[in-house]
């Protein structure tokens, strides 16, 4: 097995064990820089997901995503989704303090013992590079002292055979030099001796236990590496279960939804109870065929374009109606005098009022007048409703005003709410009860006379919760009671209804008084008592669908131009300024009022005075020859 000891197997590859150490903390470095660019992005993901949690979330929180299984399931998926944002959140920051602070701080502790370790080797290297050096500067200089040494025995034997006295002086430098060369000997085999210590001691030594706190400083590098990719995946396998959790639970809502249970649910909702209508009567309309073509030709048109749109009042479109009832029933105001803008603004804002028609004159009017009268009557009728109204409140306490299914339903929350509040009531009484025995048998811990007044507020707040329980059972039970005289009517007597045949001649009247009582039950939720009254509107109603069902919006009949501005504030009022030029789509009847429309969108009411009129020809001849009819 090959040794693993750089201090023996790399005694000589510092250089390359310098430069992989460096290798080795940029490494680090790398490493530290993903983990942080990584915890970043899953701390980005987990802003983002729950960004999108919230954006999608219900802002308010609606009783219609609390009734439906795919609301609720969706609801519990965006709050799945906000649980695994916190869950990424949390991985995040184990990143960035468990591995990105650590490593940051563990390199600098590694660069700082590197540059210790290869400090210790430069200086052994020079040691040994300088021991080195003596010892060839003493083998040079010994060998230099040796053939000096040679060279002057050799010119000493060449005297001595010439000439005795110089002989002599040369046998005494060749004697010098010789000494010289013996003590350079001596000086190059100390040299020699000391050198090959240093190196015995640099390579057996000082190396082995250098190069071996490098190799200790990589290990150890490279297992805090190991420890920092497994606390990565420890931390990501800490969020695993939660985010398998939810995803669990996301499933579970997904397999919650529940179609079948939803649409029914949309029955429990919206269902009425009101029964279907029945057969539409047959209506002549022989009699207008003695008009002249000429003079009716026009009217017949548009009677006939509205008899092929008419439609049951179950389905008449609410905000046409309410578009059409909404005409001002109250005196123009007056021209101003001067056409300045200032005195012209204050008029309209602030018009004159006149006393109001008690609503049972509008309704007779209503009944009595003629068709192109009828809609000034029901906007004046639909004022006047409302201002009652809003003077009874939004709704009765019983809450008649509602559909029977709905009324039912309503009560029937309503009493599980009171259920609720009495069940409190009578916790409290009975902790305030046992608190008042305590006190009675231990008059240390507290005076029970003091909760007497609590005690009978307590009592008196239950009296009136257990009354209006009593009054909301009742009305529920009366709701009740409707709803299955209705359902036993539809059974028994809905076949007999709708089999019977009206004849062109047979009396409206007479039909509307045989019917059952749900049938004058009005779609908005209200029941009608009086017969009479009832029976006339209903009467005249085939002849309101008429008026109000055509889509197409009424022809043009001239054009107007505005003499002064008009800021129409009040309801069914049209807006204008000075100089400007209007479609009249309806001529003054008589009430200070005209009817224009623009640009085929915006239509209303605008006082006669402040306009001058220009009818066409062919519009005049109508108008005069319906005046006429």
């Amino acid at each position: 097995m090959m040794s693993c000891n750089w201090g023996t197997e790399l005694w000589d590859q510092f250089d390359n064990l310098e430069k992989h150490t460096s290798w080795g903390i940029d490494f680090l470095e790398r490493y530290s820089k993903f983990v942080k660019e990584r915890a970043d992005i899953e701390l980005s993901y987990a802003k983002q997901i729950r960004s999108l949690s919230k954006k999608y979330h219900p802002k308010r929180s609606r009783e219609d995503e609390s009734r439906y299984s795919w609301c609720l399931a969706f609801a519990a998926t965006l709050r799945q989704l906000n649980e695994l944002s916190v869950q990424r959140e949390e991985l995040a920051e184990n990143l960035n303090t468990q591995i990105v602070c650590e490593l940051t701080r563990y390199t600098q502790e590694v660069k700082t013992e590197r540059k210790t370790h290869f400090q210790d080797g430069r200086r052994a290297q020079q040691h040994i590079e300088s021991s080195w050096k003596q010892l060839e500067s003493s083998k040079r200089r010994f060998e230099r002292d040796c053939k000096e040494a040679e060279r002057a025995q050799q010119v000493s034997d060449r005297i001595d055979l010439d000439n005795k006295t110089d002989g002599e002086k040369a046998r005494q430098t060749a004697q010098q030099k010789k000494q010289a060369a013996e003590e350079s000997r001596k000086d190059y085999m100390t040299s020699l001796n000391q050198f090959n210590q240093d190196q015995h001691q640099h390579y057996h030594t000082l190396v082995p236990v250098i190069y071996q706190r490098i190799q200790d400083m990589e290990e150890r590098r490279i297992e805090r590496i190991c420890e920092a990719m497994r606390s990565s995946a420890e931390a990501e396998r800490k969020v695993l279960p939660v985010a398998s959790r939810c995803l669990e639970v996301m499933m579970d809502a997904a397999e919650g939804i529940q179609p079948r249970m939803d649409t029914r649910q949309v029955v429990e909702v919206y269902k009425s109870g009101f029964d279907p209508p029945g057969d539409v009567d047959f209506e002549d309309y022989s009699a207008s065929m003695r008009r002249s073509i000429s003079e009716s030709s026009y009217l017949d048109n548009r009677a006939e374009g509205r008899r092929q749109s008419r439609k049951l009042w179950p389905f008449i479109r609410k905000n046409k109606l309410l578009t059409l009832l909404s005409s001002p029933r109250q005196p123009p105001p007056p021209p101003p005098t001067s056409p300045s803008p200032g005195g012209v603004a204050s008029s309209p804002q602030s018009p004159p009022t006149a006393s109001r028609e008690p609503i049972t004159q509008r309704l007779n009017d209503l009944m009595t007048s003629g068709s192109r009268t009828r809609k000034q009557c029901l906007r004046s009728l639909k004022r006047g409703i409302g201002q009652l109204s809003l003077k009874l409140g939004s709704g009765p306490a019983d809450c008649s005003h509602l559909p029977p299914e709905q009324r039912r339903k309503k009560l029937q929350t309503r009493i599980n709410n009171i259920n609720q509040e009495i069940q409190r009531e009578r916790e409290q009484r009975d902790a305030l009860l046992k608190m008042r025995e305590v006190y009675e048998q231990s008059p240390q811990m507290g005076d029970a006379v003091s909760l007497e007044p609590r005690l009978e507020e307590v009592k008196q707040s239950l009296q009136r919760m257990e009354d209006e329980l009593r009054k909301n059972q009742a009305w529920l039970s009366e709701a009740d009671s409707r709803l299955s005289d209705h359902g036993s009517r539809r059974q028994s007597g809905g076949c007999g209804l709708n089999s019977q045949v009206t004849t062109p001649g047979s009396s409206s009247l007479k039909q509307l008084d045989n019917r059952s009582p749900a049938s004058r039950e009005s779609p908005d939720g209200s029941y009608t008592e009086d017969n009479s009254a009832e029976l006339q509107f209903k009467s005249r109603s085939s002849e309101f669908d008429d008026d109000f069902d055509d889509e197409e919006p009424l022809p043009s009949i001239g054009t107007c131009k505005s003499l002064y501005p008009f800021q129409g504030q009040n309801e069914g009022t049209l807006s204008m300024v000075e100089e400007e030029l209007l479609s009249v789509v309806e001529e003054d009847k008589g009430d200070g009022w005209t009817r224009v429309r623009r640009n085929l969108e915006e239509e209303g009411y605008v006082p006669t005075s402040y306009i001058k009129v220009f009818l066409d020809s062919s519009a005049k001849g109508f108008v005069q020859s319906s005046r006429l009819v």
